[in-house]
């Protein structure tokens, strides 16, 4: 496993080594030691499967309190991936990062605690698979609204299909402090 890309205050996006020959390949998409040694946390306690259409946006979603930071991969399809640095006082706040990852890539992106994070399926279908650090806090299950143009996320498609949290979602300057990492 290698970073290729660090950013913002911890995100990684990570390159796994892939083993393969004319029957298929293998590839580690975790492993603890390697992770310590990345600097990345090893303490995963939920895995989570979502499956979506090619134009569904998810996101932008943190938790606070009970902040999750979740490793994310695609095992089929294609999504942007984007993470957003929301915690008060960072000096890249409402900053974001966005890498495509595919099945066909392979790659993956650790995004931590205090960001929040959001994807948009690109390919006909996309299964999204992510390790979380904390485990899902319905009461403090929380988003930014994905449009925001104090982000200005490069999102590549301009009309996608979102759920109605996500259309309700506030623009991050409209979140009381309280509810944002510091």
């Amino acid at each position: 496993m290698k970073c290729l890309e660090a950013a913002l205050g911890g995100v990684q996006l990570l390159e796994p080594k892939v083993f393969g020959d004319d029957r298929g390949w293998f590839l580690e998409s975790f492993n603890a030691a390697r992770f310590a040694d990345l600097g990345l946390p090893t303490n995963f306690v939920q895995s989570n499967l979502s499956r979506s259409r090619q134009g569904v946006l998810r996101g932008l979603h943190y938790q606070w309190p009970n902040p999750q930071g979740k490793l994310v991969q695609v095992v089929e399809g294609e999504v942007y991936d984007v993470a957003v640095d929301i915690r008060r006082g960072s000096a890249t706040f409402g900053q974001c990062f966005g890498a495509n990852l595919s099945a066909q890539n392979r790659r993956l992106m650790y995004v931590p605690e205090g960001f929040a994070h959001g994807f948009a399926v690109l390919s006909e279908w996309a299964t999204f698979s992510y390790l979380c650090t904390a485990l899902y806090d319905q009461p403090n299950d929380r988003g930014i609204r994905w449009d925001d143009p104090a982000i200005s996320v490069p999102w590549p498609i301009a009309s996608p299909t979102l759920s109605d949290k996500d259309l309700r979602a506030p623009l991050l300057a409209e979140v009381p402090a309280e509810q944002l990492p510091s």
